[in-house]
């Protein structure tokens, strides 16, 4: 299974967002909690080089704390300000200490001269990671259009958190070859590839193999089958029995089933599972030192 998707819109949004990359104090990147390393986009990496930087591992109540744990203190070695987000309502004054912090120098270099700076702030990461549901949660309201999957921001849009705060809320970016296939197939998993172009029997039987490596039981109780060995076609049956996605005269309905697996994934009922662990050493270049369990 080859996956490469790079809507036309995505290369316009790169150059509009490097274009707005100058007007910006502080960049948030976020990327998936269960994937931190396939959901961060290494064109990210060298663009907003130089800038106060960020990252924040997004959906951390869908993944495993200890790991999360784990990645954060590497990310840490590495020089990188790191932390772990739920894009909540109930969190967004975490996000904003940390705009704060990473903001401090410029807003102390303005008020030397007298100006109450306001900190203009560009949040990015890759499809569907919840970059506008963490807009929304700083600004109280749902002012950033958001949705499950891949595209629902096409432009940049800025947002106006208070007096001396705004946000950029940039639609998610891939690159444009995605050479490290199974950072590809992770991105699937959790939708950051639209569906329509990806082969879903296959994807949603690499998934449950690897979920099933993972932590096997949840998986096992949410599917309702008890055999972690199974693989291929036989997976897929054993979902379809087990939830009951039947057609007339006892037929899978492997459709339903594959969307149901993919969705409920998605959505953190599968149980807390992050599927990347930290490498010895992290790089955004490359397969060599791709994180992997």
């Amino acid at each position: 299974m080859d996956i490469n998707w790079y809507p036309g819109h995505m290369a316009k949004a790169k150059r509009l967002l490097s274009d707005q990359l100058g007007r910006c104090d502080v960049v948030i990147e976020l990327c998936d909690a269960r994937l931190p390393f396939s959901s961060r986009n290494p064109d990210l990496e060298n663009m907003i080089k130089g800038k106060k930087r960020v990252l924040l591992l997004n959906k951390a109540d869908l993944a495993d704390p200890v790991i999360t744990s784990q990645w954060l203190n590497r990310f840490r070695e590495q020089g990188i300000e790191a932390a772990p987000c739920t894009a909540y309502m109930n969190k967004a004054k975490d996000v904003l200490r940390l705009i704060e912090k990473a903001a401090s120098e410029a807003i102390e270099k303005a008020a030397q001269k007298g100006v109450h700076k306001t900190v203009r702030v560009m949040v990015t990461g890759v499809p569907n990671v919840g970059k506008s549901t963490l807009i929304n949660a700083l600004h109280g309201s749902n002012i950033a259009k958001t949705g499950d999957k891949p595209g629902v921001t096409k432009a940049n849009q800025w947002v106006v958190i208070g007096p001396y705060l705004q946000l950029m809320d940039s639609p998610g970016l891939l690159w444009p070859r995605l050479d490290d296939q199974r950072a590809a197939k992770r991105l699937c998993y959790i939708g950051s590839v639209k569906d329509a172009v990806v082969d879903l029997p296959m994807l949603t039987i690499e998934l449950l193999q690897e979920l099933l490596q993972i932590r096997p039981e949840p998986v096992l109780e949410r599917f309702r089958f008890s055999d972690p060995s199974l693989k291929g076609e036989a997976l897929l049956e054993a979902v379809c029995r087990g939830r009951g996605f039947l057609l007339k005269g006892g037929v899978c309905d492997y459709d339903r089933c594959c969307q149901v697996v993919l969705d409920e994934f998605r959505a953190g009922k599968c149980g807390r599972i992050t599927l990347e662990v930290p490498p010895r050493k992290i790089s955004l270049e490359g397969a060599a030192n791709h994180a992997e369990n």
